[in-house]
């Protein structure tokens, strides 16, 4: 399912962002600096300053850009057909073959990112409003207070197999069945949740 990678792009932001994640597939994430990635993609320190001010801000910039292939992706798969669980599971998918190219750097990043919780901490809200968007293509309202728990919900389950997948094959099959039983355990409990919803004022009287 993995998709190929695309080649390269020429604008200062494009090659800072491919700069970035060559080098932390090989060196790690820690202690890369900035002007290593500079060095790397060819471009002036103060120019790197003007476009991104960490290296967080970088990780953000090709998150935006899965999600946008994402986005892409699962409209030309015309998902409309397939029930809420099934079409949220074939986007969570797509998101993995959209990352499998960079698997090698994001399992050096999310290796770091564990012993650093504060660089951690920098990356929440861009990987919340990238499962924000997952939601969106798969039919799902990400808005509100409602969309908030959706979200959150949806991250406790994409951590869980985004770990599965680092160190899954090509064929991606554990991270299937762990998607598909993490998706599956979330619908049953808010069935559960629906069915016994508030309770009406005759019973609460009796």
């Amino acid at each position: 399912m993995a998709r190929k990678q695309s080649s390269p792009r020429s604008t200062p932001e494009d090659r800072i962002v491919e700069a970035a994640l060559k080098l932390a597939a090989t060196r790690g994430w820690q202690d890369l600096a900035l002007a290593d990635i500079a060095a790397a993609a060819k471009v002036s320190l103060p120019d790197l300053a003007k476009l991104f001010h960490s290296k967080s801000a970088i990780l953000a910039a090709w998150t935006r850009r899965i999600d946008a292939d994402v986005l892409a992706a699962a409209e030309a798969e015309n998902l409309e057909s397939e029930n809420p669980r099934d079409r949220l599971f074939d986007v969570l998918m797509l998101r993995f073959d959209a990352l499998a190219p960079r698997k090698p750097a994001l399992k050096r990043i999310a290796q770091d990112l564990a012993r650093d919780p504060l660089a951690a901490g920098t990356m929440l809200r861009p990987a919340l409003q990238s499962l924000g968007w997952m939601l969106e293509a798969a039919g799902f309202d990400s808005s509100g207070l409602r969309g908030a728990l959706r979200v959150c919900g949806l991250a406790l389950i994409w951590v869980a197999v985004f770990r599965v997948w680092l160190d899954d094959g090509e064929d991606q099959a554990k991270t299937m069945a762990e998607l598909d039983r993490r998706l599956r355990q979330a619908e049953g409990i808010m069935k559960r949740i629906s069915r016994a919803g508030p309770r009406r004022k005759e019973d609460v009287a009796a």
